[in-house]
């Protein structure tokens, strides 16, 4: 209670004090939910599955407190290839950390595999605009796990 307390002290004088994009206001907005920083006092129990090793743990909290992990386009220090962003999207997604990937493309394909069986039209990795900033000088297009079409009166929207 006062660690959250004191965190919202924090990011309210950062906002007086700084100019946020709209994906940090988002990412401090989340932050700030009941049980959004319970992952830190969390120990991963290796009989159930739940290793973690030290370069994903640093890369995963890193990237939620919007600490750059990297300069733009330096090597990941796991698969020496270019990582994405300074944000290193690219070590949450790295097929170098056994395990973790895996487990996001299960989820999302069993998703995918419900979703087509109620003839619901999704499609995977689809190209989206979502929460990018379009000064960033660069494409804003970002791929989205799970693109689901809406659809009115039977008809599918595009």
């Amino acid at each position: 209670m006062l660690a959250n307390a004191f965190y919202g002290e924090i990011v309210k004088r950062f906002e007086e004090k700084f100019v946020l994009s709209p994906r940090q206001r988002a990412v401090f907005e989340c932050l700030r939910a009941p049980h959004a920083q319970d992952f830190l006092s969390v120990a991963p129990i290796e009989g159930l599955g739940q290793h973690m090793s030290a370069v994903e743990y640093r890369a995963i909290l890193r990237y939620r407190l919007m600490i750059p992990l990297f300069p733009v386009d330096e090597p990941c220090p796991v698969c020496r290839k270019a990582c994405l962003d300074s944000f290193s999207e690219h070590a949450i997604h790295c097929k170098e950390l056994p395990g973790f990937k895996y487990r996001h493309d299960w989820v999302r394909d069993v998703l995918c595999d419900v979703l087509k069986r109620a003839r619901i039209s999704a499609k995977k990795e689809a190209p989206e605009n979502f929460l990018t900033d379009p000064l960033e000088g660069r494409s804003t297009l970002r791929p989205a796990d799970i693109l689901v079409f809406g659809w009115e009166g039977g008809n599918t929207l595009v």
